[in-house]
């Protein structure tokens, strides 16, 4: 292909001083109904309140638009978490704390997007609560659907969730799960990695 990498004047670091932190990736995973966007959400809110520049990627907003394209099959969610890598790179290079909340149930998507970035700034954080839990919540009658036969490919019931072996953070997001506790435990080791102040 007749493409070359036009290097820009204004580098990552920059940006960085610019935005008075460094950026980085917060990578959400678990079960469906396991709470990763409520968390996200709520550590948007919190690092908001510290001045911090975030942008947060939620799988079903993304499905609206970028990823609308692709179906559930094990092919379309390699895809899906590729081009999310991508989008997350990106961020991360304008100096930014993207915060994703996706799925992702296989352990390779999601180490191929940890290859994308610098070390340490790819924090997996597993969201665990068990298939139990997350069926009881059911927020969007999902798991309902799915074990109807509704829903053909349903993660945790007709397709596999791969949890991670080495998450930077596993927080425990069970039935008396605390969001405050998890939240402030993902600033804290935000803070011990100097990303923020």
């Amino acid at each position: 292909m007749n493409i070359t990498w036009h290097n820009t004047n204004i580098s990552k670091s920059d940006r960085e001083k610019l935005n008075g932190h460094k950026g980085a990736c917060i990578w959400f995973t678990g079960l469906s109904g396991s709470g990763k966007s409520t968390v996200a959400n709520r550590l948007e809110v919190e690092l908001n309140k510290l001045g911090i520049h975030t942008y947060l990627l939620d799988g079903d907003n993304i499905r609206h638009g970028l990823n609308k394209n692709l179906d559930f099959s094990d092919e379309g969610r390699t895809e899906n978490i590729r081009r999310i890598g991508e989008v997350a790179k990106l961020f991360v290079d304008a100096g930014i704390i993207v915060l994703t909340a996706f799925i992702s149930p296989f352990r390779t998507d999601r180490d191929n997007v940890r290859k994308f970035l610098a070390d340490g700034e790819f924090i997996e954080v597993f969201v665990d609560a068990d298939l139990e839990t997350c069926e009881s919540r059911d927020p969007k009658g999902l798991y309902k659907k799915a074990r109807a036969g509704e829903i053909k490919d349903f993660t945790g019931i007709s397709s596999p969730y791969e949890e991670p072996e080495n998450s930077e953070i596993t927080v425990d997001n069970g039935k008396d799960a605390s969001l405050n506790v998890n939240v402030e435990e993902i600033i804290l080791y935000l803070k011990k990695l100097e990303i923020i102040n």
